[in-house]
């Protein structure tokens, strides 16, 4: 047995410095290659235990027991469905990088609720210190820097400190700066930190570390002469050996010769280990410029890159395991595969992405935005994917959609809509504003038609003429009081027709809910079927009334309420009426 780098997530909002803070460290520029200056493919940096030593000087008290850290730099919050394993996480620790000056954001949040789900014991950044107003670099190390600032930038970064502590604590978690922590077990350390000028990550490398000595060391022990197991990070050509996949190896021992078994979309991929290569530490595998060297074997946890011929068409985030019992092997990694396609629902959009990983990302986010998804795969849009909506478009027209997440439309087929993106929240974002605009449109070519809903009461000491017609001032309680609208009492009986609408003496076509305005009605004589304080309602046709309900999503929670109380109305003289 040995002890392997323990694996470190970087998690947090988008823009608030994941990958910054790790090209501060890498001493790369990964960021400036990104879509978005967001990182939408998973990388992995080992930064070894020499490194750590140098880069941490004094802070770091003792030899270190582990041989390094591995970091995996992940898309957002999607990090541990990314990086999952069968039965668990691949990340043993995590970095939770907050802006300072912006605090807990919707991925932040999300990302510790996927890091209590996994237990996962995280170190927060607070990143950006250097662009709280005032902020003075001073030489010696952060905890001096922090002390040699003015009151006023001391009082905003206390106060920063405070509120994360604050929100921490509504979320159950204690937690203190770094230097205050009493118990590491039991609390979590937040260090400010400046991804753009380097001050605090000395500071920050110092806590994970130690943390991952302290208290990972045992679960960190692996056989090293155990089959491996990793996960494919990238498929890519490379120049003389053709392709290859970079991966994290994140147990046992995998060495040239040895039989691998890697997941697919359908059967297992058998191949055999031609050649292995490792980065040099603090390079980053996706980095063109990264050096590799040739290695008979490697240990666990490390990036590797494997070339073995028949692996050409292995798609990224698939598990991947040596073996020599290959049908056990393969029975292992296809469940992996099979949870993630078992996310799919009978109805509902098409997804598309290029990494296993990625589709396990874009599926949990759709399901808690409650969007379902009928179709999954990894690759272009092709023709299936376009077929596959289409079979939506008579039952549910708003899933005749296939998003596609960086991957290339090949269909060419203008039947439905095709959104891709190489970035993700960027394409829910273009997803919502079209079933926004598609919504739009549905209710104005068929709740436009229809008689409008509306609730209105006759004010009292508002009567401007008693009849022919009679002109009263009424309030909009709910819904759109249009032109041509025919009223009934709160009895069911028919009243009149609304004929002509005035707000500030002016002629209007509709009045919205909270309005107040004058309005006409014909064959009414105010004192005898029409009374001052008296509620009337859209007298809606019956037929119309089963169309609302036909497309009840398009209605707001007060429409809905309305319709259901003129129904009432209307089924005390017909039971059954709109039913």
């Amino acid at each position: 047995m040995a002890i392997r780098s323990p694996i470190c997530t970087v998690v947090g909002h988008v823009d608030h410095g994941k990958s910054s803070l790790l090209d501060h460290i890498r001493g790369t520029a990964i960021v400036k290659s990104e879509a978005g200056a967001i990182t939408q493919a998973i990388g992995a940096s080992l930064v070894p235990a020499e490194a750590l030593q140098r880069i941490c000087g004094s802070l770091l008290k003792g030899k270190l027991a582990i041989p390094g850290l591995l970091f995996i730099d992940t898309p957002g919050h999607a990090a541990f469905t990314n990086l999952r394993k069968r039965g668990g996480n691949l990340a043993d620790i995590a970095i939770l990088v907050v802006d300072i000056r912006e605090g807990f954001m919707p991925q932040t949040l999300e990302s510790i609720d996927i890091l209590r789900q996994y237990r996962t014991p995280f170190v927060v950044a607070a990143n950006k210190i250097d662009l709280i107003q005032g902020w003075s670099r001073k030489e010696g190390g952060l905890l001096k820097s922090i002390a040699g600032q003015q009151p006023p930038v001391s009082h905003v970064l206390e106060t920063k400190l405070y509120e994360m502590v604050a929100k921490l604590s509504e979320l159950g978690f204690e937690s203190e700066r770094f230097d205050r922590v009493q118990e590491y077990a039991k609390q979590i350390a937040i260090v400010p930190v400046s991804a753009a000028s380097g001050e605090g990550i000395p500071e920050l490398l110092m806590v994970i570390a130690g943390l991952a000595q302290k208290y990972l060391e045992a679960g960190l022990k692996v056989n090293v002469e155990g089959e491996a197991k990793g996960i494919v990070l990238e498929v890519k050509e490379e120049k003389g050996i053709g392709k290859a996949l970079d991966c994290v190896l994140y147990d046992g021992t995998l060495r040239v010769g040895d039989t691998i078994v890697v997941g697919s979309m359908a059967e297992p991929i058998v191949a055999r280990v031609r050649a292995l290569f490792e980065p040099a530490p603090l390079s980053e595998m996706r980095d063109r410029k990264s050096k590799f060297t040739s290695v008979k074997e490697v240990h666990a946890a490390t990036g590797v890159k494997i070339a073995a011929p028949g692996t050409e068409d292995v798609v990224a985030g698939m598990p991947l395991v040596s073996a020599k019992d290959i049908e056990r092997a393969k029975e292992e990694v296809q469940k992996s595969v099979e949870e993630v396609l078992m996310e799919t629902n009978d109805e509902g959009i098409v997804l598309k992405a290029d990494s296993l990983g990625s589709l396990e990302a874009l599926l949990k986010l759709l399901k808690e935005a409650g969007i379902p998804v009928k179709a999954a795969g990894i690759g272009p849009v092709g023709k299936k994917d376009i077929a596959d909506a289409a079979a939506n478009l008579e039952k549910e027209p708003l899933h005749a959609i296939v998003l596609g997440f960086n991957v290339a439309d090949s269909s060419q087929d203008a039947r439905v809509k095709v959104i891709l993106s190489p970035i993700i929240y960027e394409l829910m974002d273009k997803y919502k504003e079209w079933v926004e605009q598609e919504k739009k449109k549905k209710e104005a070519g068929v709740l436009g038609t229809l008689v409008q809903v509306c609730k209105i009461l006759v004010l009292k000491g508002y009567v401007f003429r008693q009849s022919n017609p009679a002109i009263v001032g009424v309030e909009v309680l709910v819904g759109t009081m249009k032109s041509n609208v025919p009223l009934m009492t709160q009895k069911g009986e028919a009243l009149s027709v609304v004929k002509n609408i005035q707000a500030d003496k002016e002629t209007v076509e509709q009045a919205e809910k909270g309005q107040q305005v004058a309005v006409s009605l014909p064959k009414v004589t105010v004192g005898r079927n029409l009374n001052e304080g008296d509620v009337l309602y859209s007298d809606i046709p019956e037929q119309e009334f089963r169309a609302y309900k036909e497309y009840k999503e398009y209605l707001s929670a007060d429409q809905k309420a309305l319709l259901k109380e003129i129904a009432d109305i209307k089924r005390k003289d017909n039971v059954v009426w709109g039913i």
